[in-house]
């Protein structure tokens, strides 16, 4: 089991964004200090650049000991105004990512809110938008379609398709993701049990994590990892959910481990990094944890 960063901001004095820093000393410092903290690889989007530059960034991220464990990008198809966009975002990945060395394309079938201003548009409430509770079949199979016409695409280049367990998604818990990946029955796509996603979708989650990740264990190709704080307020039938390093929030992520350490997962845990405050710091013991649960594993 490798670890990957799943980053969600890059904050190096003066540079403050969501993505690699342009500048390449502030690059080679973020690689540097990604590599120094205990990743062994890192995600990245999916990016419109010309060969060289990518060229250039993928050897940036090998000279720092790093490999570019996936690259996220894509969408749902159950939703025709977005579905032929999303698809060819889908496809653009997987050339992304095979030229800047990557075996995985991450992505998401979430789909647009039909009610912006109604409730279900975030999370952590009673309903939630495009959700499973609301697919029919025809969302399923359309869905299936789309991603398996890009998986075709996917395997002439060696990339394999991590379907991501997501709130305002048709795939947000256990029974729905089998489902839509026994339609595609494609043997380069896999299930992201993205365990956080599930916890954070309704006020009061619909299945346990427990039972959610031994369920997909052995469907599992990427991971995606984050660990939340849950405060409910049952008055106003909402929860608000605080994002923690892994160790010290409320899903039980040596259990979670261990489920796809007995299927002997040999893919990326991709940690999904902090939000806010020091990144490095709070990342940083999520790998040092990650790390202390694998090695109790291994005996």
């Amino acid at each position: 089991m490798k670890i990957a960063y799943a980053f969600r901001r890059c904050a190096l004095f003066p540079y403050n964004g969501g993505g690699l820093p342009s500048d390449l000393d502030n690059r080679l410092h973020f690689l540097k200090k990604t590599k120094e903290i205990g990743f062994d690889g890192i995600e990245l989007p999916s990016m419109s650049l010309p060969e060289t530059e990518i060229d250039d960034l993928r050897k940036q991220i090998e000279d720092s000991g790093l490999t570019c464990a996936a690259v996220r990008g894509g969408g749902g198809a159950a939703y025709p105004l977005t579905a032929l966009k999303n698809k060819q975002n889908m496809k653009n990945a997987v050339d992304f990512a095979s030229k800047i060395g990557a075996k995985i394309v991450n992505s998401t079938v979430t789909t647009p809110p039909k009610d912006p201003n109604g409730k279900g548009t975030y999370r952590g409430e009673p309903v939630s938008q495009g959700s499973s509770r609301h697919a029919g079949t025809l969302d399923y199979e359309r869905t299936a379609d789309a991603i398996s016409e890009v998986a075709i695409i996917a395997a002439d280049k060696d990339v394999s398709i991590s379907i991501e367990i997501h709130q305002n998604s048709i795939v947000d818990n256990s029974w729905s993701a089998l489902h839509l990946l026994e339609l595609i029955d494609a043997s380069n796509v896999g299930i992201n049990p993205d365990l956080g996603n599930i916890y954070w979708t309704y006020d009061i989650p619909e299945e346990t994590c427990e039972d959610a990740i031994v369920a997909l264990a052995q469907h599992v190709n990427y991971w995606h990892c984050k660990s939340l704080y849950r405060v409910h307020i049952p008055d106003l039938e909402k929860a608000i959910y605080v994002q923690v390093p892994l160790p010290d929030g409320e899903i039980d992520y040596r259990f979670a481990i261990s489920a796809l350490y007995n299927v002997d997962f040999d893919g990326y845990l991709a940690i999904e990094g902090v939000r806010d405050g020091d990144q490095f710091h709070q990342d940083g013991r999520s790998v040092a944890y990650v790390k202390s649960v694998i090695k109790d594993l291994k005996g």
